[in-house]
């Protein structure tokens, strides 16, 4: 049977060996992440079960770092701190934390917390959030992120992103566009969906040129790329 897996993000040494120890104690695979940047990209690569968060990270600080897990994953989060404030704890749960524990922690009890948390059957992840990295599209409130920052798309670009992400790697033509945007019976020009994707290009900070997502196959039409 293939082992739980475990995400351990934590800059100091002494943590590491702690954490490590502890998880492995527990039956878990465990990868280590020393920022949080990283962090992101790891538990996007490896999926864990339990992630143990550190709040003071470098790059990321871990409050923004739990923000952004749950975009993508429902993997239970418990919030490690050298800090005893009772309003990190509250900042840290109200980002999406499971549990949260201060440094120095005792061993038997994080233990004790991790077996209680696995008793406890997650909320799966609403499936109308796509999460393509660095770029997140929420279809129920027909919202797009880029990096964390909420994008001013209209309703035609937010659309034109739907279509396109809906099928990554799918080249769609601008009669294509067309129809599933404008609709069947639209008769206007197919140029028009070249204006509408260099806005949307715009506001996802790339160019034709330089594409991250959308790109022109000439001659052809369109294509999102994850």
């Amino acid at each position: 049977m293939t082992s739980p897996r475990a995400l351990l993000v934590e800059d100091t040494a002494e943590f590491v060996l702690l954490g490590r120890r502890l998880l492995e104690g527990e039956g878990y695979t465990v990868s280590v992440a020393g920022d949080g940047l990283t962090a992101l990209q790891m538990a996007r690569e490896t999926r864990p079960e339990l992630i143990l968060l550190d709040v003071s990270l470098p790059r990321l600080d871990g409050l923004e770092v739990c923000r952004r897990l749950r975009e993508f994953t429902d993997a239970y989060v418990i919030m490690l701190t050298a800090r005893r404030e009772e309003v990190d704890k509250l900042l840290g749960l109200a980002v999406g934390a499971d549990d949260y524990v201060t440094k120095p922690f005792s061993t038997p009890e994080l233990t004790l917390r991790i077996k209680a948390m696995r008793r406890r059957p997650r909320q799966p992840l609403r499936k109308n959030i796509w999460d393509f990295g660095d770029l997140v599209v929420d279809l129920d409130s027909r919202e797009a992120h880029l990096s964390g920052e909420l994008l001013d798309l209209t309703r035609t670009e937010f659309d034109l992103l739907r279509v396109l992400s809906e099928h990554p790697r799918q080249t769609h033509t601008r009669r294509q566009l067309l129809t599933e945007v404008w609709g069947s019976e639209w008769f206007g020009d197919d140029h028009l969906v070249d204006v509408h994707l260099a806005n949307l290009r715009r506001k996802l900070k790339e160019t034709a040129a330089a594409p991250r997502h959308l790109r022109t196959l000439r001659g052809v039409g369109y294509r999102f790329d994850p």
